[in-house]
């Protein structure tokens, strides 16, 4: 069996677009855009409750894989987000 290459690697597919950097409220709003509990949320996203629950009070803020499966989520729900990438601080 032989092994391809991952896709996107080098068959012309773009790069995804930078994460979108969410913060709690933000984070809430859109699991309360979906209508669903933190472990409804949890459950769709594949993480623990305890993890939704410390993005949106702000004790850890979700980044790279996770801040991108949550752009992803909040564009499939027509959540209205900025998906700008942040500015850069010199």
């Amino acid at each position: 069996m032989t092994r391809g290459k991952p896709i996107g690697y080098n068959s012309g597919v773009s790069k995804p677009k930078p994460a979108y950097r969410w913060d709690g409220p933000r984070v809430q709003a859109l699991r309360r855009h979906l209508g669903l509990t933190q472990q409804e949320f949890s459950d769709r996203l594949g993480t623990r409750q305890q993890t939704i629950s410390e993005w949106e009070t702000g004790r850890y803020v979700p980044r790279g894989t996770s801040a991108r499966l949550l752009s992803l989520v909040a564009e499939q729900a027509a959540f209205p987000y900025d998906a700008a990438p942040p500015p850069k601080t010199p």
